[in-house]
């Protein structure tokens, strides 16, 4: 199926920020916002991105209306996450997604913001983007400039072109294979199995990425979407970065538990894209179509924007 592309940005738009997961680091955010002022856009902030409550950034219910109001507000045309850590699972379920069906915006974020991405795409049909976030990423005084690049993807509706080019790039399996782009941090995508919002990759090009887990946990993730056929059914596997994924104890390697499972598979699959919890991180347009193509060595993704 074909996913709702929303309307590039131009100089001059509102984008709004807003935590539904995990509260920012303020410094960093403050940073970020820079940055996005700095390429012409005007920013507003969701009243309660500064809250925190634990391990979260407010309470599920204001993290629920930040969420929705950036949503309806008609002046933003853009939402973009301060960072992940936890909670955006807790709130899936309370989403008005039909009200985002018609209100559709671009979305940015990644890591736990995985839970949305799937959530936004199956329930109300959008193309959402899995980018550094503005606390966690942009912000930061170390920020590579091709992380910040990623941002302009969203000012000209141009297909991303992922070649080595950008990264050394490893087939574990060859062949070619064409479908919509999903996926994002594979403990957010585990998570999902089993609950309405259950990742969908039939016929797609699966991407996975992961941080700070051990080899035997990603073995142990890697295996229940394999038994879940979902490694099967998908028409291609990305493999973006498992950054600080080292073993404790005596392990398998990280290659060795990766490779084992996409040939199991037996689908096209390619691994070493600068892609989730590194630095650079580069964009992608989750739900856009994309082609994967071992011999070339290149993944081919269509303008998430129109």
């Amino acid at each position: 199926m074909a996913y709702m592309k929303p309307f590039q940005l131009k100089q001059g738009d509102t984008v709004g920020v807003v935590a539904p997961a995990s509260p920012p680091n303020l410094e960093n955010l403050r940073r970020g916002i820079q940055f996005l002022t700095k390429l012409g856009l005007t920013v507003k902030v969701g009243k309660n991105v500064a809250q925190r409550n634990g391990y979260l950034a407010g309470s599920d219910q204001e993290r629920l209306e930040d969420l929705h109001q950036m949503f309806l507000d008609k002046e933003v045309k853009a939402i973009i996450c301060a960072c992940g850590g936890y909670g955006t699972a807790r709130i899936a379920a309370k989403i008005d997604y039909k009200m985002i069906q018609n209100n559709p915006k671009i979305f940015w974020g990644y890591s736990d913001i995985t839970f949305l991405h799937t959530a936004l795409r199956q329930e109300a049909g959008l193309v959402t983007f899995h980018g550094p976030m503005l606390g966690s990423d942009i912000g930061r005084e170390d920020t590579h400039p091709l992380s910040k690049v990623s941002f302009f993807q969203l000012f000209q509706p141009l297909p991303l072109s992922y070649t080595e080019e950008l990264s050394p790039l490893e087939v574990l399996v060859n062949g070619t294979a064409s479908g919509p782009l999903v996926g994002g941090n594979l403990s957010l995508l585990v998570s999902t199995l089993g609950t309405r919002f259950e990742i969908d990759t039939k016929d797609k090009l699966l991407f996975i990425e992961e941080v700070n887990e051990e080899p035997r946990v990603i073995d142990r993730m890697l295996n229940q979407l394999y038994m879940a056929g979902k490694l099967s059914a998908a028409a291609g596997i990305l493999i973006g970065d498992f950054h600080e994924c080292l073993p404790r104890n005596l392990s398998l390697t990280l290659d060795e538990v990766i490779d084992h499972y996409l040939k199991l598979a037996k689908k096209p699959a390619i691994k070493g894209l600068q892609i989730g919890h590194c630095n650079p991180h580069i964009a992608i347009p989750l739900g856009a179509q994309a082609t994967l193509d071992t011999v070339e060595k290149s993944i081919i993704i269509e303008p998430g924007i129109k």
